[in-house]
């Protein structure tokens, strides 16, 4: 089954490339999760669209990609959650949450999809955080969730 991905897709292509996949998984898993569009003539052509747009806000090349990581693994990143008594948070720290107090740090603007959290925050102190810049390049850093 020939697919063109509106998303990055693990292991499988960013938005805009045109792959083919067995047709149990593109019909069960990546169309009905908005993951991918069915392939067209038409639909070919809206792939110059989503790649023009992946290009604005992409970051450029390796070099690129290095320079964003020197920037975000030097941030002190804090976050303010409501916790408890044992320092345990009400609910857990969200993606979003966390490239917004990145940006708040004076870092570059990140695409939550692109997080690698190991589990989900429910607790008061560091935790470390990845994100993944390019194929090639991932920045890691502390985020310090304090009590607010």
């Amino acid at each position: 089954m020939k697919i063109i991905l509106t998303q990055e897709v693990s292991g499988l292509g960013t938005p805009g490339d045109i792959v083919e996949v067995k047709n149990g998984y593109g019909r069960n898993y990546l169309l009905p999760q908005g993951f991918a569009i069915a392939w067209t003539k038409g639909a070919e052509k809206q792939v110059t669209l989503i790649k023009r747009a992946r290009s604005a806000r992409e970051i450029r090349d390796l070099d690129h990609a290095n320079e964003v990581k020197g920037q975000i693994e030097g941030l002190k990143v804090n976050l303010k959650a409501r916790a408890g008594d044992g320092g345990r948070l009400f609910g857990s720290v969200t993606s979003a949450e966390i490239v917004d107090a990145v940006k708040a740090a004076g870092g570059p603007s990140l695409d939550r999809r692109r997080l690698e959290v190991g589990g989900q925050i429910k607790s008061v102190g560091s935790h470390p955080v990845r994100i993944k810049l390019h194929p090639e390049v991932t920045a890691t850093f502390n985020l310090n969730v304090v009590r607010g």
